[in-house]
């Protein structure tokens, strides 16, 4: 497809980063010259700099032929006329970065079919909906959710002690005759589809698949079913913070942040009657403490600075907080968090990148399924999907065992009428199933992707 992208800041790179990969020819536009030159050195992609909203400059990166155009600059406005502009010019869709609280559903919707945008995209009410899902289970390190709820996938790193230490796979399901399924173990910087001879060991990391009470049943059994957090400490006043705070003051938590700008403070406490705003420096670790950093269930970083949450991430675990999360835009930063041992890292930029990715699959697919529900997982080295299937693929009502899958496919589930599926060798994928597939090492968009057309079933 031909995608066309305006802002090239920390989401719009990642973003064209991912498209590229994915094949698609992709078109930046950003008025910083040294951006561009950047971005046309490190991707295979055409580059215009100047005004994403002035039809010139629109023109010169051909949006009059663009399957999909995307504005992600800093401003929800010149994203939206930019859109707006696309539209009018001959893009087919439009996606606008649209951060600002003050937008609410009822007037984001009427600028959406006013401008005629085709989806709004809000980095930050996305990762505060992620770092809410780890709060309320915090046994995961991630959680992902398919089919409105029915069906999650959930990362868990096996401790030292874990009962699962030494076990097959084949083992787990007979001793906790868990409706649950392995999916996938990453073990060190090697991700596997397992089989149920694959054995367990201590510091794997699984990807485990199955409706929620059921890995909230199983977490229970193997003794790692941690309880929520009842209070939440958040380390800056950001836009997530407030989209955080929000949530969680209205599901009864107890929230406090510390910001340092008296004037982001004065409007945390307008907009959060429920939170309270402490004004200082939370780089002091002497004000966590007086602030009973200790007492809280939970520590959220979300500074600025990649640094700043790092550093104070690892000094609130290092006070026995039961749950510390970090946000972090820059990958080089992740392989540091993780030997400081912070499991519990989000990236607002790998969140929106999974969203384009997914869309632009979505619009690429053939007839007979589609890409609902797209995810990275382990570090990016694993896609979950969640196809919605129609008719006239040929692997309909074919059990599962005469399929041919490519290697490293996994049916992971099925959803029908609301029931979800552990899927045996005896069972079929019907029209109107949701099918939830883990793929790794292939990209698929379309469900006929996962069988293996050089010798199997077709």
């Amino acid at each position: 497809m031909n995608i066309m992208i305006a802002g090239c800041g920390k989401i719009g790179s990642t973003i064209t980063e991912s498209l590229v990969s994915e094949g698609h020819s992709v078109a930046i536009v950003d008025n910083d010259p040294a951006v561009v030159s950047e971005m046309t050195n490190i991707c295979d992609v055409m580059g215009v700099c100047g005004n994403g909203a002035d039809c010139e400059t629109l023109e010169a990166g051909g949006v009059s032929s663009a399957d999909l155009f995307v504005a992600v600059t800093g401003s929800d406005e010149f994203n939206m006329l930019s859109c707006f502009m696309a539209k009018k010019m001959g893009a087919q869709h439009t996606i606008a970065r649209i951060r600002n609280p003050e937008y609410n559903e009822h007037s984001l919707g009427f600028m959406r079919q006013a401008l005629d945008i085709s989806m709004p995209i809000n980095p930050e009410l996305l990762t505060a909906h992620e770092i809410y899902n780890l709060l309320k289970f915090p046994s995961a390190v991630k959680i992902e959710t398919f089919s409105q709820r029915d069906f999650e996938m959930i990362e868990i790193k096996l401790a030292d002690d874990s009962p699962l230490d030494g076990l097959s796979l084949r083992e787990l399901r007979e001793k906790y005759n868990a409706k649950v399924l392995v999916c996938a173990v990453r073990r060190g910087s090697e991700v596997r589809i397992p089989d149920g001879r694959f054995v367990l060991h201590a510091g794997d990391r699984l990807g485990l698949t199955a409706a929620p009470a059921e890995i909230q049943k199983f977490m229970k059994a193997i003794g790692a079913l941690r309880r929520q957090a009842r209070s939440v400490m958040i380390l800056g006043g950001s836009m997530t913070a407030h989209y955080l705070a929000k949530r969680l003051t209205a599901a009864g938590t107890d929230v406090k942040i510390i910001e340092r700008d008296p004037e982001i403070c004065e409007r945390l406490a307008a907009d959060l009657p429920r939170a309270v705003v402490i004004c200082g420096d939370g780089a002091r670790q002497e004000l966590l403490i007086e602030e009973g950093l200790t007492s809280h269930d939970a520590f959220v970083s979300l500074t600025g600075m990649d640094e700043e949450n790092i550093l104070m991430s690892f000094f609130a675990a290092s006070q026995n907080v039961p749950v510390v999360i970090a946000k972090l835009n820059r990958d080089e930063m992740m392989p540091l968090a993780g030997r400081l041992g912070l499991e519990y890292i989000v990236s607002p930029k790998k969140i929106i990148s999974d969203v384009l990715v997914r869309y632009a699959r979505a619009l690429q697919n053939s007839i007979g399924s589609s890409v609902e529900t797209l995810y990275k997982l382990m570090d990016g080295k694993v896609e979950a999907l969640e196809f919605k299937v129609g008719s006239g693929l040929s692997l309909l009502e074919v059990p599962l065992k005469e399929l041919n899958l490519k290697p490293g496919i996994l049916i992971a589930g099925i959803i029908r009428d609301r029931k979800t599926i552990i899927p045996a060798g005896d069972d079929r994928i019907m029209s109107g199933d949701r099918v939830i597939v883990i793929a790794a090492g292939q990209t698929l968009g379309n469900l006929s992707d996962i069988l293996d057309r050089n010798g199997g079933q077709q």
